[in-house]
């Protein structure tokens, strides 16, 4: 039975989870052919108040950017662009 665990900084939507649950099961189906209902996933949210990145927390590093109104950084820690 596949368990997937999934870390993501800041939280998402249900209908965002709910995409991920059925993309990553997809996923397991069709490449390692699992039974869907042998899937187990499990999203863990991570406050950006409780990740870091560059020695900085994630919030500070995401107010200050807002405070500057610089554009973030394209990295895998950036806040996604409004």
């Amino acid at each position: 039975m596949p368990f997937v665990s999934i870390r993501i900084s800041g939280s998402a939507t249900r209908d965002q989870k709910a995409g991920i649950v059925a993309d990553v099961t997809r996923s397991l189906v069709d490449r390692l052919g699992k039974a869907p209902g042998a899937v187990q996933i499990v999203i863990e949210e991570v406050s950006t108040e409780n990740y870091g990145a560059g020695g900085q927390l994630i919030a500070d590093r995401d107010a200050l950017m807002a405070a500057n109104q610089a554009p973030l950084r394209e990295d895998a820690h950036a806040a996604p662009a409004p």
